[in-house]
């Protein structure tokens, strides 16, 4: 396999972590495990741009974190960026890309909440921060340049939510 020139040390761990939380979850009865990402990198500020190669690559990335997740649900907005983003894993799965409504966040942390299985959530700066608490997590605000977040959720049947941030791929912001 070729190693990405962006792959960091950080990024083992982290595989090691993701591998390790389908096993957490199974053991909690009913409990659903979220991961939810912003798009990656896109080629400029335009209505409905693409990914960058940049992007793309972000993607393939996050597509190989999540292979082995046993995911069950991917959910993605109606853009090119955030479809895209959630493309190879829906090929690698073999699951179908659910479209939700970003200005009905409410409605779809609810949904999510009452789904137990293992979702991707792949969203906006603005939106994926937003719907990380509505969903009992802790969030921040992301910055317009800030791609590599992941965050990784577990809710118990009880509604209780663990949540994890973890940074994945090339930093852009300096941090």
């Amino acid at each position: 396999m070729k190693k990405l020139p962006f792959l960091k040390i950080y990024n083992v761990i982290l595989w090691i972590i993701l591998l390790t939380l389908p096993a957490q979850v199974e053991s909690q009865s009913q409990a659903t495990l979220i991961y939810l990402v912003r798009h990656a990198e896109k080629v400029d500020d335009s209505q409905d741009p693409p990914l960058s190669e940049l992007g793309i690559k972000r993607a393939l990335l996050l597509s190989i974190m999540l292979r082995d997740a046993e995911l069950t649900h991917i959910h993605s907005t109606d853009l090119k960026r955030t479809r895209d983003t959630a493309g190879p894993i829906a090929l690698l799965s073999g699951l179908d890309v659910q479209i939700y409504d970003p200005e009905n966040l409410e409605e779809f942390a609810s949904l999510l909440g009452s789904t137990p299985g293992r979702h991707l959530v792949v969203g906006h700066s603005d939106t994926t921060p937003k719907l990380v608490r509505l969903l009992g997590g802790e969030s921040s605000e992301i910055s317009d340049h800030e791609y590599d977040r992941l965050y990784v959720l577990i809710l118990d049947p009880n509604g209780e939510a663990t949540s994890t941030l973890i940074r994945f791929g090339q930093s852009l912001t300096g941090s």
